[in-house]
């Protein structure tokens, strides 16, 4: 592999012109067709058997270089880009210059990092939400306990709303049955909004064992067979039921806790939601100062690093789902959605995630932030005991860079949060959002695109969890 030559283009984009000399295309050659020569039929031979000549005397000599280019530029490709030191964050765009016998030449249109002129980092002013706890959010908070501590009680009057019916009941439409409109023993909450307008609210007074015809006459955004048809439902009820719920007092308090008091339950609960909040308070005052960072810069974001960021968004997401069991195939059946729509969707988020990654790490240079060795060897044991895994095993899931990385992005953020003040946050600034236009053209089809960047969290998941596979 030979570097022809380097040229800087605009909106972040360098361009490379690589060679590959005629021994090195000549063994990609050699290798597609060993690969692909089981595949052709060439009369007069048994399959797989047909020499290289006669084949690309019959289909001409180039029958294997597209197959080939792909085999070999990849690896060119990232050579080049690691010789030439540039920080490539989306993938080339690949066009081939020329290819024979004498070997390969293309060029590669590389989007590089943006340069960021950062702005005011320091002594950020943002405002924080002040946290207040009032008697009826611990009210709020002691609503789950006391549902899951109420009973159903059967009672002999008529039905109120906020009751429970017991009924069978089956749906007519001119006459006839229709489908999916029948069921037996069905507790229906009255006023819960569960069945279709006017079902709850005509049976609001009826008592265990009435038989009642329900006029109904469906939505008309209903599904399209009942869409604003009129219907007969006719329903028997068996049981009505109500709420019976628990004196709230010290005995509750022992029931649904580890506390001897309802004053002291209450206080824990009031704790606990004040943290909560706290925690919310400063991760929208974090939020907003960072903010405030990301606009003070100056920057113009190539579009191809945003579209990469939101291709891995949604491999990312991919993943996940597919961990679950579910092929995402299946799943983006299931939503009605396209792989280019969840991109598509997957942008603006992209964006801010690259805005962040931008700032952040302007930050890191501008404080020549580095991560010693010690520093290092703590976060391998963090990991080591959050993942439950042998120290060996992180440092060889988790490359040292990454965990460098991902450390420096943590105290670039500490530098700008310890350095903010809370007050009035300035006028906004127009945010520095700006992104090239669309680059024209499309990567070469079917090249090997490089492998994503993961986070040590990510890497360290995906081998704890193929070490549970392996133990089960």
């Amino acid at each position: 592999m030979n570097v022809k030559s380097v040229e800087k283009q605009e909106k972040s984009t360098v361009e490379l012109v690589i060679e590959i000399g005629a021994e090195e295309f000549e063994a990609a050659v050699q290798k597609v067709y060993l690969k692909q020569r089981g595949k052709i039929m060439v009369p007069g031979f048994r399959k797989g058997k047909a020499p290289r000549k006669i084949i690309e005397g019959m289909y001409g000599s180039g029958v294997f270089y597209e197959d080939a280019i792909n085999e070999v530029y990849p690896q060119a490709y990232a050579d080049a880009v690691e010789q030439e030191k540039l920080d490539a964050v989306a993938w080339p765009k690949v066009e081939v210059v020329s290819v024979g016998k004498e070997g390969l030449t293309f060029k590669a249109l590389v989007t590089v990092r943006p340069e960021v002129k950062l702005g005011e980092y320091k002594g950020l002013t943002a405002e924080k939400n002040e946290v207040t706890i009032t008697d009826e959010d611990i009210d709020n908070e002691l609503k789950p306990y006391i549902n899951r501590a109420t009973r159903m009680v059967t009672v002999e009057r008529e039905a109120q709303n906020g009751d429970t019916v017991v009924i069978d009941f089956e749906g007519f439409l001119d006459g006839k049955p229709f489908e999916g409109g029948k069921g037996e023993g069905h507790s229906l909450e009255l006023g819960s909004g569960s069945f279709v307008p006017g079902f709850e609210e005509q049976l609001v007074g009826a008592k265990a064992g009435d038989e009642k015809d329900l006029d109904i006459t469906f939505p008309e955004d209903y599904h399209a067979d009942l869409a604003g048809k009129a219907v007969v439902f006719k329903v028997k009820v068996h049981e009505v039921k109500e709420k019976q719920l628990p004196q709230v007092d010290d005995e509750f308090a022992k029931d649904v806790s580890e506390f001897d008091t309802l004053a002291d339950f209450k206080k824990d609960l009031a704790d606990k939601l004040t943290q909560r909040r706290e925690e919310q308070a400063k991760r929208e005052f974090e939020a907003a100062v960072l903010e405030q960072v990301m606009s003070n810069m100056e920057v113009e974001i190539p579009d191809a690093m945003v579209e990469f960021e939101a291709e891995n968004m949604v491999n990312d997401m991919a993943q996940r789902i597919q961990a679950q069991g579910i092929p995402f195939e299946q799943y983006l059946s299931m939503t009605g959605m396209t792989l280019e729509m969840m991109q598509s969707q997957a942008k603006a988020a992209a964006l801010e995630r690259v805005r962040r990654d931008l700032a952040l790490n302007a930050v890191i240079a501008a404080e020549d932030i580095q991560i010693s060795d010690e520093e290092l060897e703590e976060e391998y044991k963090r990991l080591s005991e959050q993942y439950h895994m042998e120290l060996d095993k992180v440092k060889e899931a988790v490359a040292a860079d990454d965990v460098r990385k991902e450390l420096s992005l943590k105290k670039a953020e500490q530098v700008i949060y310890d350095s903010a003040k809370v007050g009035k946050a300035p006028a906004k600034k127009k945010a520095a959002k700006k992104k090239a236009e669309e680059s024209e053209g499309e990567a070469a089809e079917g090249e090997e695109k490089p492998k994503r960047r993961r986070t040590t969290k990510k890497k360290a998941e995906e081998t704890a969890e193929g070490e549970e596979k392996t133990e089960e």
